[in-house]
C-alpha cells in the first residue's frame, strides 16, 4: 500500500463533529464491513463520564485525530497495551460501544514489581459506564487474549519495552502480532530521540528513534501503512527527558500506523 503523511488537519474532520469530508478524503471504515461510516468520536470525548482531568489533557495529546487516523469505531475489539492511568481506554470503551470491547492489557511485570499498578483500569472497568472494558495482567513478552482484536494501541510505552533490549521489542511485537485478527491495525504512539539513539536514550530519555519502532516493528510481520503529523513538535530539540518541565506534556512525538497481513 502507498506510504502516506496524513495531517492532523485533515483527519479532525473525520472525528465525528458534523463537518463535511473533502472531496478525495474518506472516513475510515468502522468495522470490516463494506459500508463508510463517520467515526463518533466527538460524542466519545464530551462524555460525561470522562473525568475532567482527563478532557483537560485532549488539547495536547489530540486523541480525535489520532482515533480517526486509526480507524477505530462501533463493534471493534481492542487492545489498549499497558494503559496507564486509562486516559485512552475510556476513550476506546466509549467509541467501541455495547458491541466492541475494550482489553485493557498491563504488564504483569510491573504488577510483579507494584501490585497496585493495575488499580487505576480496574476501577475504570468496575463503573457501569464502562462495563465493555475487561482487565488482563499480561507479559509484554507474551501477550495473551481470549479472542483476536481488530486494533492493538501502546502509547508513549514501546520506548520502555525497546529499553529491555533489542529482543525483548521483537518479541513483544511478534505477541502483538499473534493477538490480531489478520489485517489488524497496530497503533504505536512515543516520544521521539535523535536519529541513531540506541536503547541507553530510551532508559534515560524515555525517547526513542522512529527509525528503530518501524525497523522492529516491520521485522515481526508487519507492514508499515502510514504515519500521522498530529503530535509532532518541531520545537523539541529531542535531548531532554520527556520528564522535564519544558517539554513535559509537549514532547516531538511519531503516529505510525502499522498492519498485519490479512493472510
Amino acid at each position: 500500500m502507498r506510504k502516506k503523511i496524513v495531517m492532523c488537519s485533515v483527519m479532525g474532520l473525520l472525528a465525528g463533529t458534523g463537518l463535511s469530508v473533502p472531496h478525495g478524503v474518506q472516513a475510515q471504515p468502522a468495522f470490516r464491513g463494506s459500508q463508510v461510516r463517520t467515526l463518533p468520536i466527538a460524542a466519545a470525548l464530551s462524555n460525561k463520564d470522562r473525568p475532567e482531568a482527563d478532557r483537560a489533557r485532549d488539547r495536547t495529546r489530540k486523541p480525535a485525530e489520532l482515533l480517526a487516523f486509526a480507524g477505530m469505531g462501533p463493534g471493534m475489539k481492542v487492545a489498549d497495551i499497558m494503559p496507564g492511568q486509562g486516559y485512552f481506554t475510556r476513550i476506546f470503551s466509549n467509541v467501541v460501544g455495547k458491541t466492541g470491547h475494550v482489553y485493557a492489557l498491563v504488564a504483569a511485570e510491573r504488577v510483579a514489581e507494584k501490585p497496585s499498578a493495575a488499580d487505576a483500569v480496574k476501577a475504570i472497568a468496575a463503573e457501569p459506564a464502562f462495563s465493555n472494558v475487561s482487565v488482563l495482567a499480561e507479559s509484554m513478552l507474551a501477550l495473551s487474549l481470549p479472542e483476536p482484536v481488530d486494533m492493538a494501541w501502546t502509547s508513549q510505552n514501546y520506548h520502555d519495552v525497546y529499553g529491555r533490549g533489542v529482543e525483548a521489542a521483537l518479541a513483544f511485537d511478534r505477541s502483538v502480532f499473534n493477538i490480531l485478527r489478520p489485517g489488524g491495525v497496530y497503533m504505536v504512539i512515543d516520544h521521539v530521540a535523535a536519529a541513531g539513539s540506541t536503547e541507553d536514550t530510551a532508559k534515560t530519555l524515555h525517547r526513542i528513534d522512529p527509525a528503530l519502532i518501524r525497523s522492529q516493528v516491520e521485522k515481526a510481520g508487519f507492514v508499515f501503512e502510514s504515519e500521522s503529523s498530529a503530535l509532532r513538535n518541531a520545537q523539541d530539540t529531542h535531548a531532554a527527558s520527556v520528564f522535564d518541565e519544558t517539554i513535559k506534556g509537549h514532547t516531538d512525538q511519531v503516529v505510525y500506523k502499522f498492519r498485519k497481513p490479512a493472510r
